[in-house]
């Protein structure tokens, strides 16, 4: 509870009671989403989705044309049938959209936040729930991601770093500035497959987030990644893990990266391990647009994207026969159902466990009768 036993978003805390408002509608629905936001602040959760849930509601109040407590649960159907067919959403981008609206209107129609009664006041209304279990979409899926996201094969991702390591080379003997940039990229996608990570991860990495492994001396100081910045819970912090190298050449790529490459850039004063040409960290999309330029240059499937690097890692860790346990504990999963959804294998992979068993079904069968193949 907030000030004086009011719970943080009250409407007594956003609007001072009595006083008459020069534009009423439009400052009471700022209030309100003032007081949303300090109610979700108060459940520890992020900014991004707190703003992203912000935007969503904004974007449904100029849709529907009308304030909240004019909207109606037809107005929200019309609104995902028109994102649906027009804009082509994807089944959990709906679902998101679905759930910020709803979780507003709770937010409004809750008793201890006042909102009702300072509606009925003002305008001779009060909000209401408009998004039920009936026009929503049900979660029956354990992973909605579009079913053509998949790991790279082995083929795929050899030809994609050579291709990476190509740039590099061509853009320097052209003498062109922008080989260094080109050399970071190619390093950060092979680590980014070397550990599994995920965009944000790879992206946060400081210098100092690499150590040796004691069980694993051939990798020197590069034999463990502790990564800071994993993908965190609702109203949690990031979540923190160690990945172990587990492939020889990930070592090389980024002793060769830190300690010779970087120190190029102008901004590497930076703690950052990837930093960009103009700032201290690189961003999001320039991590995206390298590999999605890349891909398309080797007319390689448009489904590929960055996490498909991550799905590689724990695909290929499968195949290389690593323990499942290991792999799960390596992706930082707390459920080992996670870790099956990103694994891709191969029908080659396939194929060679299918004839393992049955040779070894054959050969069972011939020693107990004696006889030899």
């Amino acid at each position: 509870m907030g000030k004086q036993g009011v719970a943080p978003g009250s409407a007594a805390l956003h609007l001072v009671d009595g006083l008459s408002l020069l534009r009423p509608e439009e400052q009471v629905f700022a209030a309100m989403l003032d007081g949303w936001r300090n109610q979700q602040l108060a459940r520890n959760l992020a900014f991004s989705t707190i703003g992203s849930r912000e935007k969503v509601v904004q974007a449904f109040m100029r849709y529907a044309d009308a304030y909240p407590w004019h909207w109606t649960s037809a107005q929200v159907d019309e609104w995902l049938g028109d994102l649906r067919a027009v804009r082509n959403l994807k089944r959990s981008t709906l679902r998101n959209y679905q759930e910020a609206v709803q979780l507003f209107c709770a937010y409004l129609i809750n008793p201890a936040y006042q909102w009702s009664t300072e509606c009925e006041q003002r305008f001779g209304t009060h909000p209401i729930q408009v998004v039920h279990d009936w026009n929503t979409a049900e979660h029956i899926d354990e992973a909605e991601s579009d079913a053509g996201k998949r790991a790279f094969t082995r083929k795929e991702l050899i030809a994609l770093f050579d291709h990476a390591d190509e740039q590099v080379v061509r853009i320097r003997e052209a003498g062109r500035k922008g080989w260094v940039p080109a050399f970071r990229d190619a390093a950060l996608m092979k680590t980014a497959y070397a550990f599994g990570l995920r965009r944000n991860e790879i992206r946060m990495l400081d210098t100092a987030d690499f150590g040796r492994n004691p069980d694993g001396p051939e990798f020197g100081e590069y034999g463990v990644t502790y990564v800071r910045y994993g993908k965190a819970k609702k109203g949690s912090t990031p979540k923190r893990r160690s990945v172990l190298a587990i492939w020889d050449w990930s070592a090389e790529v980024l002793q060769e990266w830190i300690e010779e490459y970087r120190p190029m850039f102008p901004t590497a004063g930076s703690p950052a391990c990837w930093p960009s040409e103009r700032g201290p960290r690189i961003g999001l999309s320039s991590i995206n647009t390298r590999l999605a330029a890349y891909r398309d240059e080797l007319g390689l499937d448009p489904a590929l994207d960055f996490h498909s690097l991550r799905r590689s890692h724990i695909t290929h860790q499968v195949e290389d026969g690593f323990d499942a346990r290991f792999v799960q504990e390596q992706a930082g999963h707390e459920h080992s159902s996670t870790t099956s959804i990103y694994t891709c294998v191969s029908s080659d992979y396939r194929t060679r466990t299918l004839r393992r068993v049955l040779d070894t079904t054959v050969a069972a069968a011939l020693k107990k009768t004696g006889r030899t193949r």
